[in-house]
């Protein structure tokens, strides 16, 4: 496959493992990925995952603040087949159309359940047991292509966010370079996505990362690991924001929801609808991740009983 031009298209770090492969089977002649964005106090440009690959690799890089408006880079440089995983912005027919073996995306999910920028951090709120990854045809619709190959993930009981982008990103990589062969030889399969049984995996809004204690502890447990580590399930005690990583559930009747039931040597237990949630790592404010036993150490327990949890 090394005289196969490949432009790849890519940003965070579950892109990486995608464009390594293709960086040692086949001829990447362009990367095309988000620009550079500020970050920390000094507000220093930090370049994408994606580019820091590419440059070690001595790959031109292009970085289109809006790629509707600026792709003439994109189909000017030769390629044979053009490859996204999670690029971040919508790509235009133009582009979609200047390929001759087309666009292919790496989609963290099983199409044509959780369509979208999130599908990763969804199929775990919604308590599935299973996600994957998906080679698709890429459309002017949102992950609406047709599909060229899946492949299964069983999601573990103490997978989160984290743990499943890293699995899923490894899976796409190997994925893609077993489907590879076929697409170039244009002997792959097209299957039709069943409208019928789509989702949408919407980017998390800054309301949902809030815990409501008044939803059942499975529903809550669900919440907190898929938002670890990022953007991260919280709630408000004074209107301080307490983040939280990690909690058990303990089903009991007769609870008083958003209620500090009881403190133990390892956890913050909170009533909720049917048991009580135990906290086990946390961020407070102010403060930097740690385990409540430590936690612990530092603040008197009458506090916390009687902490009053803005609902």
């Amino acid at each position: 496959m090394k005289d196969v031009k490949v432009i790849f298209m890519g940003t965070p770090d579950f892109s990486v493992p995608v464009l390594e492969m293709l960086i040692e089977n086949t001829s990447v002649a362009l990367v095309v990925t988000q620009p550079d964005k500020p970050v920390g106090r000094h507000h220093e440009l930090k370049p994408t995952p994606v580019k820091e690959v590419a440059l070690k690799n001595n790959i031109p890089v292009f970085q289109p603040q809006k790629i509707k408006k600026e792709y003439e880079k994109i189909i000017n440089t030769p390629c044979d087949i053009i490859i996204t995983c999670a690029y971040g912005q919508i790509i235009p027919e133009e582009i979609l159309s200047y390929p001759r073996l087309g666009c292919i995306n790496v989609h963290a999910s099983l199409l044509p359940k959780y369509r979208g920028g999130a599908p990763i951090h969804w199929c775990l709120l919604n308590g599935e047991e299973k996600t994957g990854v998906t080679i698709m045809y890429m459309d002017k619709g949102m992950d609406t292509g047709d599909m060229i190959a899946k492949k299964e993930y069983e999601i573990k009981a103490d997978d989160n966010v984290g743990t499943l982008h890293e699995e899923l990103s490894e899976i796409g990589a190997s994925l893609l370079k077993e489907t590879l062969p076929s697409i170039i030889a244009g002997t792959n399969e097209r299957m039709k996505q069943d409208e019928e049984q789509a989702s949408y995996a919407y980017n998390i809004k800054r309301e949902e990362e809030r815990i409501d204690f008044s939803k059942t502890g499975q529903e809550i447990l669900n919440q907190i690991r898929g938002l670890n580590p990022w953007p991260t399930a919280n709630f408000l005690v004074n209107n301080e924001e307490y983040k939280v990583l990690e909690a058990t559930f303990q089903k009991r009747e007769n609870t008083t929801p958003g209620r500090v039931r009881e403190i133990t040597k390892n956890a913050i237990g909170i009533d909720v609808a049917d048991g009580t949630i135990y906290l086990t790592k946390i961020k407070p404010f102010g403060k930097k991740i740690m385990d409540v036993k430590d936690y612990l150490n530092g603040v008197k327990k009458e506090i916390i009983l009687n902490w009053e949890i803005n609902q």
